[in-house]
């Protein structure tokens, strides 16, 4: 064969065990190179496996018990100054498989939305749900979480058999289990936060255009010295969370 048909051959997932043989067989330097990056890979492949397989040891054990609609819950935009908060909840199919898979903080912006187009793609369900900023006034941004990741539950057509949330104390009639930092321990948890903070993500890059000069793109509504600039210079706008300082405090004077 020549080398760039191996070459070829050897950017396979899966190689016959009669052609993998003939390649080592061949001394050829620029063969036995590919051979050795080829190797490198399948190491590399191999660990990161071994990496999101053991964020479904909890799952794990919900499977064993016959248990396999695990519902994954987790929320963006808690401390932004405007925009929404949102939930998402995520049932995968047992022991799914992302390269990358990991906390949506922990993940490049450009690898989020690769995994959220698979994530929406390849789970069983995903249900996202976003308040406003008015029912986060109205709640407290605590309640408003809650509230979000109840009805995100509700929307799903499968049936959960149980629940994994990122540390948030909810109550369901089925076997739920909250976790600190659940969205870098659950492989649930973690496509639940990257399908929310696309979401979100896109919803504040529309915001904009809609409402330019506070670098929302950027910020996503965080309070960056930008955006707190940009409250004084050009004022609230609608999607501003009334109840956060300092916008409080410029209604209050009267701004």
């Amino acid at each position: 064969m020549k080398i760039a048909e191996i070459r070829d051959i050897l950017k396979q997932d899966d190689v016959p065990d009669e052609v993998m043989k003939e390649i080592l067989a061949d001394s050829r330097k620029g063969v036995q190179q590919l051979v050795s990056s080829y190797m490198r890979r399948l190491e590399r492949e191999s660990r990161e496996r071994l990496r999101v397989e053991s964020l479904y040891e909890v799952e794990s054990e919900f499977y064993k018990r016959g248990l396999t609609h695990v519902v994954g819950i987790d929320e963006v935009g808690r401390g932004p100054l405007a925009g929404p908060v949102t939930v998402a909840a995520v049932i995968l199919k047992p022991h799914w498989f992302a390269e990358g898979l990991n906390d949506s903080k922990k993940v490049t912006p450009k690898h989020r939305e690769v995994l959220a187009e698979k994530i929406h793609r390849e789970a069983v369900e995903v249900s996202i749900v976003s308040l406003p900023p008015e029912e986060i006034d109205a709640l407290n941004i605590y309640q408003a979480t809650m509230t979000a990741m109840y009805q995100a539950v509700r929307n799903l057509h499968v049936k959960p058999d149980a629940v994994i949330v990122d540390a948030m104390p909810l109550h369901f009639p089925f076997p739920t289990v909250s976790m600190v930092h659940g969205d870098a321990r659950s492989a649930s948890v973690a496509t639940a936060s990257i399908a929310a903070k696309v979401y979100r993500d896109h919803l504040m890059d529309a915001y904009d255009k809609q409402y330019p000069g506070y670098g929302f793109s950027q910020n996503k509504g965080y309070g960056t010295a930008e955006h707190i600039e940009a409250l004084h210079r050009l004022g609230i706008t609608p999607i501003h969370r009334k109840s956060f300082e300092p916008v409080k405090t410029m209604l209050y004077e009267g701004w």
